[in-house]
């Protein structure tokens, strides 16, 4: 008799003491691409768990599972995150208290109100307790380029130019240091849930140290923030009217945002066996960075963020 998905991960969670013996029903959760997700509910229980299950090669996107559910452990340490219940290291599976809540919509994503939840959401865990590794975004792209031409992938010809936007930035922001911080760095409108009392985030896989800002930036740059509502993210993570250094990082990181995700992109093309446009994703956030780099705000922020 064939082996499904379900019964190999019905005999992983026999090893956890909350699931083991019961009937576990399993439902596939949307929104993943390089991640299974499973909403598994307990019979005759109200009970719900979220079980994360690893995709092949995702060590070559730079995720450590270990940091993974550090991080996770962190998040709902400072009430942000979900409860952890289980790391299983050998089958890659985390396993997590279901969140009880709502998706934050497109809309309600560009509200006042809400853009300050997320802000305080990520404060939070950035004043959390430290987390294991390292995300330096500019390393990490780097890293992508070399792993994706191992694969054969051809580079596209805009790597060039962004790397030469990338270094400008790293100027900038090191004559003018911030402190690291744990960062999720993959802040998605889907890894995003309204409890009804505070915004939680899920889906710690890229998480690690890092630059604040990097994902004040990413978020922005992921949700299509004007400059308003960029000010109003960043006085609500703040507590107070941002000054134009602090603005201007987040202009800068933003950039530095697509510049992820269009290499991400990349390397996907040569890991990745999902039927998703890979190359489009890439041109798309080669297009936008570029776009972004070529305006006189852009280097107006680069004097801002460096003192100047």
């Amino acid at each position: 008799m064939e082996v499904t998905l379900e019964d190999e991960l019905y005999r992983a969670l026999q090893a956890v003491p909350e699931l083991a013996g019961r009937r576990l029903t399993f439902t596939p959760l949307s929104g993943g691409i390089t991640n299974r997700n499973f909403l598994v509910d307990v019979e005759r229980t109200a009970e719900r768990y979220v079980v994360r299950l690893a995709g092949n090669d995702t060590h070559l996107l730079g995720i450590s599972r270990e940091v993974e559910h550090a991080a996770t452990v962190a998040a709902a340490g400072v009430g942000v995150g979900p409860e952890v219940t289980a790391f299983l290291r050998a089958e890659g599976c985390l396993v997590t208290r279901f969140i009880e809540g709502r998706p934050v919509g497109d809309d309600a994503v560009h509200r006042p109100e809400t853009i300050r939840r997320v802000a305080d959401s990520i404060r939070r865990f950035h004043n959390g307790p430290p987390i294991p590794g390292l995300f330096i975004p500019l390393r990490i792209v780097e890293a992508y380029r070399a792993l994706a031409l191992a694969r054969g992938v051809t580079i596209p010809a805009e790597f060039g130019l962004a790397q030469a936007i990338g270094r400008r930035i790293e100027l900038a922001l090191l004559s003018n240091p911030v402190e690291l911080r744990p960062c999720h760095n993959d802040l998605l409108n889907a890894n995003f849930i309204d409890d009804g009392r505070r915004i939680r985030i899920v889906d710690w896989e890229y998480a690690g140290m890092g630059d604040p800002f990097f994902d004040l930036g990413n978020f922005s740059a992921n949700h299509g923030l004007a400059a308003a509502e960029g000010a109003i993210l960043l006085e609500g993570y703040d507590g107070a009217p941002p000054p134009p250094d602090r603005l201007a990082r987040v202009t800068l990181m933003r950039v530095v945002s697509d510049f992820r995700e269009a290499m991400w992109g990349v390397l996907q093309q040569g890991i990745s066996t999902l039927d998703v446009d890979f190359v489009a994703y890439a041109s798309k956030h080669f297009d936008r960075l570029l776009a972004a780099a070529a305006t006189p705000g852009f280097e107006r922020a680069l004097r801002e963020a460096a003192g100047g």
